[in-house]
């Protein structure tokens, strides 16, 4: 192993000479680097594959012994958590090494990510005109923001009736706490009943709720005062599809909403950079990621004779 670098001193050590009390501070700025929400995942992984080098008595960080990871451990579908504290916690980036690289790409060919499926704009217009509101009014709800908001699950569950402000022709709705750290904000036209069935869906919440959260567990025409958590809310795309009857329920995952959001735009005309923006995307391949070749975007694009 010629290139590389050997692992001496365990992250958050302090060096000879070095202070303890600056090191305990760089070590907490440090961690911040990884995602909250997912830190946890990533010390894991990061883990896992200190073990394994400790295990194959890996000395030097070199290419050779992350091809060898790749190819011979369940490590592979953890490589970019792994790649991420190497880079915070050794101060390695992998990613500049060739034949990792070349490894990944040959490895990669062909290969598709499992997505979810995604609800088409008659399928959602069939489902918010033909379902019964005393069983279904919160699933409603929960479809019409999440499609026009191309909101993940997580941010439906928090919403508040203070971050929804209806102006009478439409509902200015904000998101505040998002993946990005930057607040978004969407607007629900009236278009169809859409705001009729948000407002029927308020009024039957009860009084003296003790929090602000909007969508509350709902049965038989009436709100309960217990919050809808996200598990519940992750099944709205599962419950539409059943409803519809549609083939593979289980493929209609909690991405569903924000996946059908982008691909109903982009065959609306609307160009990426819109999407981008609409849906809090900083990198135009990870939007890009998310919209359907649906078979309405590629009629579209037929040329006719």
């Amino acid at each position: 192993m010629k290139r590389g670098r050997a692992a001496t001193r365990p992250y958050g050590a302090a060096a000879p000479g070095e202070s303890e009390e600056i090191v305990e501070a760089a070590n907490i700025a440090i961690s911040n680097l990884l995602p909250t929400k997912s830190r946890s995942l990533y010390d894991i992984a990061y883990n896992r594959f200190k073990k394994w080098c400790a295990v194959k008595n890996v000395q030097v960080y070199s290419e050779e012994c992350f091809v060898g990871i790749l190819q011979s451990s369940t490590l592979w579908a953890q490589y970019s958590m792994v790649k991420s504290c190497l880079r915070i916690y050794d101060n390695i980036d992998i990613s500049k090494f060739p034949k990792l690289i070349a490894f990944l790409k040959r490895t990669g060919d062909g290969y598709q990510a499992k997505k979810s499926k995604i609800l088409t704009k008659s399928e959602i217009d069939r489902f918010l005109s033909s379902a019964d509101d005393k069983e279904l009014l919160m699933i409603k709800v929960g479809l019409i923001l999440g499609i026009a908001g191309a909101c993940r699950t997580d941010k439906l569950v928090n919403l508040t009736v203070d971050d929804i402000k209806d102006v009478g022709s439409s509902l200015i709705v904000k998101i505040p706490n998002t993946k990005t750290k930057i607040p978004r904000i969407f607007v629900v036209t009236d278009v169809g009943n859409m705001l009729e069935l948000f407002r029927k869906y308020l009024s039957l919440h009860p009084p003296h709720v003790k929090h602000k959260r909007l969508f509350l567990y709902y049965k038989a025409g009436k709100c309960s005062s217990q919050p809808v958590g996200k598990n519940t809310m992750g099944k709205i795309p599962s419950v539409v599809a059943s409803y519809l009857k549609l083939p593979d329920v289980a493929c209609y995952t909690g991405h569903c909403l924000r996946r059908s959001s982008a691909t109903l735009l982009a065959d609306a005309g609307v160009d990426i950079t819109t999407i981008k923006r609409h849906a809090g995307w900083k990198s135009t391949t990870v939007a890009e990621g998310y919209v359907e070749n649906s078979i309405e975007n590629k009629t579209k694009l037929l040329i006719r004779f």
